[in-house]
């Protein structure tokens, strides 16, 4: 692990989910610039001394070195936005296989770069974009693969949170707050970046669409903030479907209500993270179906992504969790020279990363151009 070190958030996020399955251990680290930070959590963590490194370059480079059989097999890299480039590139180039938190890196030229960097390097490569782990989005895009709802004609996503409804960058020992409104750690976006990619990257994974043209709205509410934390848009996708897309950190009252609405010529679905293991599906001139997690109905795909019976709920973790364990299947193929099943190929790429770069960008490009629409294109 790459980050993630003391009063870190999405390291701890991330050490809970690769353990969940017990295919993956932690055994290195490079856990914060700090090299006394890094050694403490690498120590509480119960690493091997000579394993706790004092930054990335080092444990890449130190492992690179060791045994086949001793090395890691990957890293997997928490730091925020603007250390993700440089960490993913030298374990690739090193022969290293990646897991990398969302946003891929701070702009399109770094994804780019990093795209040629893996073709060369044949490196497997993780985006953690957590929500598609959930087991009834799995049937949500299943059902849509299937042709249930018919040709798609409208998607509605939003991604609503009240955490930055105030100025907590401005405060003492808000690390989190700080850099994610920071454009030099942050990049270009800051809601948009941090959960616009999320809602536009579910849209697409649900939907086997892509997103073509973009109209975008973004505001900066609180005062004194360097980046947009409100975005609104309008979206078209390849097919003739079009939709709506709406992130905001400043939502007073939100919590993390991600929600995803699909409508087809023959009928819709609705999904909502306070609900996570409930898929409704709303069929035309037929009663709402309720579809339920855990249960012998659902498909294949939704079941391999399944932990627990029904009416035991799974949630953000066991989400999280999905995207290593899929990652995990995969590597273990690749380790044995075997071809990928199709099933455990089932997490976000790096492809879907620069995806995410481009629509950060083609957003800000939108939000100061006076055309309707701006193109999406990379």
């Amino acid at each position: 692990m790459i980050g993630g070190g003391p009063n870190s958030f999405i390291g701890a996020i991330h050490r809970i989910a690769a353990r969940i399955d017990g295919h993956i251990e932690l055994v290195a680290g490079a856990f914060s610039s700090d090299e006394n930070k890094s050694r403490m959590t690498g120590d509480e963590l119960g690493l091997a001394p000579e394993r706790i490194y004092k930054n990335f370059e080092e444990l890449i480079l130190t492992e690179a070195k060791l045994p086949a059989e001793k090395r890691i097999d990957f890293v997997s890299i928490v730091t925020p936005n603007h250390v993700h480039y440089a960490p993913a590139k030298l374990a690739m180039e090193n022969g290293f296989n990646v897991v990398l938190d969302k946003p891929l890196c701070l702009n399109l030229t770094e994804a780019k770069d990093l795209l040629a960097v893996q073709k060369k390097t044949n490196a497997l490569f993780c985006l953690t974009h957590t929500y598609t782990g959930y087991p009834m989005l799995k049937e949500a895009k299943t059902m849509i693969a299937k042709g249930t709802l018919g040709t798609l004609r409208k998607v509605y996503v939003e991604y609503p949170q009240a955490w930055l409804s105030t100025a907590l960058e401005q405060q003492e020992n808000n690390k989190q707050a700080a850099w994610r409104t920071d454009p030099t750690k942050s990049g270009q976006g800051g809601c948009i970046g941090d959960i616009g990619t999320h809602a536009f990257n579910l849209a697409e994974y649900i939907t086997g669409l892509q997103v073509i043209k973009v109209s975008a709205h973004l505001e900066i509410y609180v005062p004194q903030r360097l980046l947009d934390d409100d975005a609104m848009m309008m979206l078209q996708f390849n097919g003739g479907a079009t939709g709506v897309l709406i992130a905001t950190q400043i939502a007073a009252g939100e919590e993390n209500n991600l929600k995803i609405r699909v409508y087809g010529e023959h009928g819709g679905i609705e999904w909502q993270q306070q609900d996570a293991n409930t898929l409704q599906v709303k069929m035309l001139n037929q009663p709402v179906a309720i579809y339920r997690a855990g249960t012998n109905y659902v498909s294949t795909l939704t079941q391999q992504n399944s932990r627990t019976p029904a009416g035991h709920p799974e949630g953000y973790l066991e989400a999280f969790a999905n995207i290593y364990n899929n990652f995990a299947s995969a590597l273990l193929h690749k380790k044995n020279n075997n071809s990928v099943p199709l099933q455990h190929d089932d997490f976000p790429s790096l492809e879907d990363g620069i995806r995410g770069m481009a629509f950060i960008e083609t957003v800000i490009a939108s939000n100061t151009s006076t055309e309707k629409w701006t193109p999406f294109t990379y």
